[in-house]
């Protein structure tokens, strides 16, 4: 910066404006009546010595302006550069107090500025730190969107959500950039609120995602609305709890309802007289006595789902040999097999098949849902295959595979997902006569193979068979 630009350069040049004024006023003055009085020698040192005081007056002003310069130029240009560093967020920067005057002052003054406000933001990064760690915390999703719907803030699941929905395809996806706008599931609840400035909830239903979803408004600073906070929790498990629960009411219902009205409806028609035979007596007595037996099937499997699912059904663990357990299998539903027209095969046998810790009697029940819905749903002339082999996993522990497999009608895609829930059932043409399932048999198959810590895998293809496949735990 130029000399005469800064505060001392603008005094130092008034002073000698100044001197040189008055100098030259005295001479203008003084040379009049000097001229008169004095001699031309007198004259000429008169002359001399006022160049020799302008001489000096101007070597004075000069270091007087030096001497400022030092005292208060080089101290206001610290404090500027200090101010600066402070500005650019060094908030430790320190002035060194040389004097105890109104410079000094002022330097304290900084000093003790820069101390409050370095702790002041040093307690505003403590606190957003906090919030920090709370928002990456939180197990919900949290988007933060200003006035114009662009993200502002999101934490990791709220960033995870979005990067998910950016995959997907709308039907209106406007022209607005969906990467920072308020994407397309929230829309109708950003626009609600914008407009009515009040807090929104509800839920909305992504693909088989469902999200429970609360909006806040968020003032700006100016006290006019300046978007919105959103956080959404993903209640898809509690919302398929939920329909479970309402499904297993109305299933049990209606598997009740049917042979609860047949008893009701063929004892009265016994105590009517309706029938006059020993033979239509006999028949209505049989009819009464199957919906009895499939009353007493479905109460039976309801109360081992529920011991499964809360953990107090009792298993007799002991070494199980697989071999001897297929072949018990095999033999028990050879007859019915054969009576269908159904081939059962039984695949080849591989030697040390051996379960160090299992229940034979649970095994078996396994098997025998699995090879009872294999002979129901495969056709005359086709064949139905059961076998086991040993398998190893990716830690190299030892598994016993059992297979399942038939070439029945199959399972639609579609219904591959739920086929091991309660009372779902893929056939649903199916009559519900006394030699249909309860719908719980596959449910229970999988607790029972989860109880042995095992895993059950199912592959169809529609009208071309099914293949269950379990794997089992050697042990050591």
């Amino acid at each position: 910066m130029a000399i005469w630009r800064t505060v001392v350069g603008k005094l130092w040049l008034t002073i000698i404006l100044l001197v040189a004024v008055v100098i030259s006023t005295v001479g203008l003055f003084l040379l009049k009546i000097v001229d008169v009085t004095v001699s031309a020698d007198s004259l000429a040192e008169i002359k001399h010595l006022f160049i020799y005081s302008g001489a000096v007056g101007f070597l004075l002003t000069t270091f007087f302006a030096f001497f400022l310069l030092t005292k208060i130029t080089q101290p206001l240009r610290e404090m500027k550069q200090a101010a600066n560093r402070v500005a650019q967020g060094e908030y430790s920067t320190r002035l060194v107090v040389r004097s105890w005057d109104e410079i000094g002052e002022l330097a304290n003054s900084f000093n003790q500025m820069a101390s409050e406000l370095n702790t002041l933001i040093r307690d505003i990064q403590h606190e957003r730190d906090q919030l920090d760690g709370v928002l990456r915390s939180m197990s919900d999703a949290v988007l933060l969107f200003d006035a114009n719907g662009r993200v502002k803030l999101t934490n990791p699941e709220g960033q995870h959500l979005l990067e998910i929905w950016r995959g997907l395809k709308w039907e209106d996806e406007g022209e607005a950039d969906e990467r920072v706008t308020v994407p397309d599931p929230l829309r109708d609840i950003y626009n609600t609120l914008i407009s009515k400035g009040t807090t929104h909830t509800g839920k909305i239903h992504v693909q088989s995602g469902v999200w429970s979803v609360v909006m806040t408004p968020v003032a700006s600073g100016e006290g006019s609305g300046g978007g919105a906070v959103a956080v959404l929790r993903d209640v898809t498990e509690e919302f398929r709890v939920d329909k479970m629960r309402k499904d297993f009411v109305a299933n049990v219902s209606h598997e009740i309802r049917t042979p609860v009205a047949m008893v009701q409806g063929y004892s009265e028609a016994l105590l009517d007289d309706i029938a006059q035979t020993p033979e239509e007596r006999r028949e209505l007595v049989q009819v009464i006595h199957d919906e009895s037996l499939r009353m007493g099937r479905l109460v039976k499997d309801l109360l081992d789902l529920a011991r499964l699912e809360a953990g107090y059904l009792d298993m007799m663990m002991q070494e199980v040999d697989v071999n001897a357990l297929l072949q018990r299998v095999h033999r028990k539903f050879s007859a019915l097999a054969k009576e269908r027209g159904i081939e059962l095969i039984r695949s080849g046998e591989e030697s040390g098949l051996l379960l160090r810790r299992a229940d034979p009697d649970r095994l078996e029940q396994v098997l025998t849902n699995l090879l009872d819905n294999a002979l129901r749903h495969t056709a005359s002339g086709a064949s139905v295959t059961l076998g086991a082999c040993t398998k190893f996993g990716d830690k190299g522990a030892r598994q016993i595979e059992i297979v399942v497999k038939d070439e029945g009608e199959g399972i639609p895609t579609e219904d591959l997902p739920y086929i091991f829930e309660r009372f779902y059932k893929a056939d649903k043409a199916r009559k519900r006569d006394s030699k249909v399932g309860t719908g719980l048999g596959l449910a229970i198959v999988r607790n029972l193979v989860e109880a042995h810590e095992g895993t059950i895998r199912v592959s169809s293809a529609f009208g071309e068979g099914t293949e269950f496949k379990l794997l089992l735990p050697a042990g050591e």
